[in-house]
């Protein structure tokens, strides 16, 4: 049980980046990119073939990241200057990407498993507590420069902050280029840690970033950018942890994982709306018995007078 659990916090570390990427598109920009499915097996590829040439892991890593950016660089392409819906334009990258990752693979599926990777030469939790800590500062940071901050307002209101100059295009494209290099980079990592790169390992990822987002903000909350950040890799953890309990369940197989990715998802989203407005729902009958009382004691002090 307890190796279980220290094996979920493990997963998380390595998700969270893949969150993060998410976190950019799909919270700061309002663009709801599929990409993603594509640029994460494109970053586990790169790097597993990389790896299996004798490359250097860390190097890998680097190569995967820039992988990723290209791909987000095409979808933001495809979207700003093809003026191709943001949706459409991430399913057409995405569809692309399978082709091309077998390209880049040259066959379904790599091993690498007797290979030195960035997790078998130095203490995974270390490698993966500092490269998270490094993205958090780095993101914070940008985040606060003239770029970030017109990418978050072209996420409020592309309008307002073009009618300001700022060129809304440009931020739209860096945006989703940062995204899908995180993702990717996730990618890298995964195929690391499970030995092997698969065609379809990135099958079902923007639901496993969407479900970290969405728990995290959900449980933690989001008062602003750093808290929002840290939010969302403390969901990524809260969301392996709770898929490795429910697979311990006696009816559930592994093939079930992304049966119970949705249900998470579907829970995520409905529980705090469902909340909300049962708070509105007291909250309105406290208001109207308070009036029906203040009425009442009104209508009483009248008839005593008269």
């Amino acid at each position: 049980m307890i190796s279980s659990l220290i094996g979920a916090v493990e997963l998380g570390l390595l998700y969270a980046l893949l969150a993060l990427g998410v976190y950019i598109t799909y919270r700061i920009l309002d663009f709801p990119d599929l990409t993603v499915d594509g640029s994460f097996t494109t970053g586990g590829g790169i790097a597993a073939v990389m790896i299996s040439h004798g490359y250097n892991a860390w190097l890998s890593c680097i190569v995967a990241f820039a992988g990723g950016i290209a791909a987000g660089l095409c979808t933001g392409l495809l979207h700003t200057k093809g003026k191709i819906n943001g949706l459409l334009s991430g399913i057409l990258m995405m569809i692309a990407l399978h082709s091309i990752n077998l390209r880049i693979m040259g066959k379904p599926n790599i091993a690498i498993i007797d290979a030195d990777t960035v997790l078998t030469s130095v203490n995974p939790w270390i490698v993966l507590g500092s490269m998270l800590i490094i993205v958090l500062l780095l993101m914070n940071w940008f985040f606060r420069t003239d770029v970030g901050l017109a990418l978050r307002a072209t996420g409020d209101n592309d309008r307002m902050i073009r009618s300001f100059g700022a060129n809304t295009d440009t931020t739209k494209i860096i945006g989703v280029s940062l995204s899908n290099g995180l993702v990717a980079l996730s990618g890298a990592l995964i195929a690391q840690q499970s030995g092997f790169a698969d065609i379809t390992m990135g099958v079902g990822m923007i639901v496993v970033g969407l479900a970290s987002v969405i728990i995290g903000e959900a449980v933690f909350g989001a008062r602003n950018i750093i808290h929002a950040t840290i939010s969302v890799v403390l969901g990524a953890i809260v969301y392996r942890i709770v898929v490795a309990l429910a697979l311990r369940v006696e009816w559930l197989d592994a093939s079930d994982m992304k049966v119970i990715t949705a249900v998470i998802v579907i829970i995520a989203l409905v529980f705090p709306t469902a909340s909300r407005a049962m708070k509105q729902k007291k909250m309105a009958k406290k208001r109207t018995e308070e009036l029906t009382g203040a009425l009442s004691k009104e209508f009483k002090g009248g008839d005593l007078r008269a």
